[in-house]
């Protein structure tokens, strides 16, 4: 079932791949672009405006320079409302604000002296921008309209202004630049995309890892811990919470001195000596044990430990699990080795009996009759084991089957019906299996008549219920109870007080209490008697 539930979990993970970059970054990219373009453009018509020529702004031209500088202020601020509109479409505007750079950039230069102005340095930047941005070879479509707008320029300049010939060179060399900044560009831009994608994708396998871990630990059926070094909690499981006893908050912050005391000892135990090995605690607010180890974790910013709480009633049920499928073998060969000499021996010796035996040797004949009828007895008692894992659990309604059980139990031991007293709930019904239940209640009801004083009343059904979900049946009786010293082995197999009796019978009681979801267990009673209680899942009828 748990399979189940965690696929889903697992396809999302599995479905986790690279997303490429998002058009919301994108267009973050060429916002903070413009940005520098229109802080270019206002730092252009101020110095002109201010300064004049005196900074060799405008040089041969100022108010070609200034006019220029005012347009391209404007279409940065054209450009900024294209890209809050996100209109037209990101190319267009990227190649519109590379083709104004191009333009404005070289007027510019123009209205300075041409190349010896340097302002076509600011390509360079435009350009490398643009790479970046684009992320392809368009790029270097963009170094090629420059290197032609720089050497028409300068070529203008020879024709109508008589600038140097011998200044070709630096124009030459300005647009070897501009393709080698394209280029570079375009390969970081490629580098940039590919390392892009590889820390993206080691980002969703470090997230699909997390919630792998986050999954295991949920679904883990023995608690989980993660405390820092002064023993706060900062992450659980809800298994923790179940052997704990402690509802832990969500926002965090709790101590283990506050949720669990115990716990927090060994904790400071631990930390002056982490050779200690695990222990085995018992939680009151839960009543649950746990066996408790340590691991520490280092790593950077952080150094704590990560508690194991090993539920001891899952160990205690798998070992339980496999002690019932030794005995079921065992059973296979009791039944096979043992039953067929057993009643070998019970025919011969009843014809040893029936003949007419020496005086002497009948005591021993009877000797052997109750043996082979004992031993026949702890066969069939063995053999009940098996039934436990055929449970067909039905609806019984207690005050309908107990006082039939009752009668039968009477009847069978020759007893008056008035030893019993029944005090049964109305309309209370359990989920049980009817076989395995009447060999339940016979079992304990046989008890509970061999050691009761045999007066009226002597021996009491009680049927309740503490709420909608839970329902109790108490067998007591007014005998003399069990032995203090007795108790932790009144469950146990072959454990019995009296000589003809094979120890199975509470032992076999509470494996088929077990094996329909309820609980037999014995009560102490302080005004003396024995009392078992069976608690078992069930429900109050309408």
């Amino acid at each position: 079932m748990r399979d189940n539930l965690l696929s889903p979990a697992w396809e999302r993970l599995r479905s986790r791949t690279y997303v490429a970059p998002t058009q919301e970054a994108l267009w973050q990219s060429i916002y903070y672009f413009n940005l520098y373009r229109l802080i270019l453009g206002g730092m252009f018509v101020f110095l002109s405006g201010t300064f004049g020529s005196s900074l060799s702004l405008g040089a041969r031209n100022l108010a070609l320079f200034y006019n220029i500088s005012f347009i391209y202020v404007l279409f940065a601020l054209a450009s900024q409302l294209a890209i809050r509109l996100r209109k037209p479409r990101f190319a267009f505007q990227l190649s519109f604000q590379v083709g104004t750079d191009i333009v404005c950039v070289t007027l510019l230069s123009h209205a300075s002296g041409g190349i010896q102005s340097s302002l076509g340095m600011l390509l360079l930047v435009s350009l490398a921008a643009a790479g970046l941005i684009s992320r392809g070879r368009i790029t270097l479509f963009f170094a090629a309209l420059a290197s032609i707008a720089v050497l028409l320029e300068h070529s203008y300049s020879v024709l109508a202004e008589e600038a140097e010939v011998a200044q070709y060179l630096h124009a030459g060399l300005l647009s070897v630049a501009y393709f080698a900044v394209a280029w570079v560009a375009h390969t970081l831009a490629k580098y940039a995309v590919a390392s892009e994608k590889l820390a993206a994708q080691r980002g969703v396998d470090l997230a699909n890892m997390a919630e792998a871990n986050r999954l295991v630990i949920q679904g883990m059926l023995d608690g989980v811990l993660v405390v820092d070094e002064r023993g706060v909690v900062r992450q659980f499981n809800p298994s923790a919470e179940r052997l704990l006893g402690y509802q832990f908050p969500v926002a965090g912050g709790v101590t283990l001195e506050r949720c669990a005391p115990l716990l927090a000892g060994l904790f400071a135990v631990w930390r002056q000596d982490r050779g200690r090995g695990a222990e085995v605690v018992q939680f009151p607010a839960s009543g649950g044990q746990a066996r408790v180890s340590f691991l520490p974790v280092q790593r950077e910013g952080f150094w704590g430990a990560l508690v194991f709480l090993e539920d001891m009633r899952r160990i205690q049920a798998q070992a339980q699990q496999i002690k019932l499928a030794a005995l079921g073998r065992l059973t296979a060969n009791i039944a096979h080795e043992v039953r067929n000499p057993l009643s070998a021996i019970s025919y011969a010796t009843e014809l040893l009996h029936e003949e007419k035996p020496d005086p002497a040797h009948e005591r021993l004949v009877r000797i052997i009759l109750d043996n082979t009828a004992r031993l026949n007895r702890i066969v069939q008692d063995v053999m009940q084991l098996n039934r436990r894992d055929r449970a067909q659990a039905e609806l019984l309604r207690l005050d309908y089957v107990l006082p039939r059980l009752v009668s039968e139990v009477c009847e069978a031991e020759h007893v008056d019906a008035g030893i019993f007293n029944l005090n049964i709930e109305a309309n209370c019904e359990v989920e049980f299996d009817r076989g395995h239940f009447d060999q339940v209640l016979w079992n304990l009801c046989g008890n509970a008549l061999r050691y009761c004083q045999k007066r009226a009343g002597s021996v009491q059904l009680r049927v309740s219920s503490a709420d909608s979900h839970a329902v109790m049946l108490e067998i007591s009786d007014d005998g003399s109870g069990v032995a203090l010293a007795a108790e932790p082995q009144l469950f146990e197999p072959f454990f019995t007080t009296e000589a003809s009796g094979t120890g199975l019978g509470l032992y076999i009681a509470r494996e088929l209490c077990e094996a329909n979801g309820a609980m037999l267990e014995y009560v102490r009673r302080t005004l003396g008697g024995a009392c078992f209680r069976i608690v078992f899942g069930g429900r109050i009828g309408d």
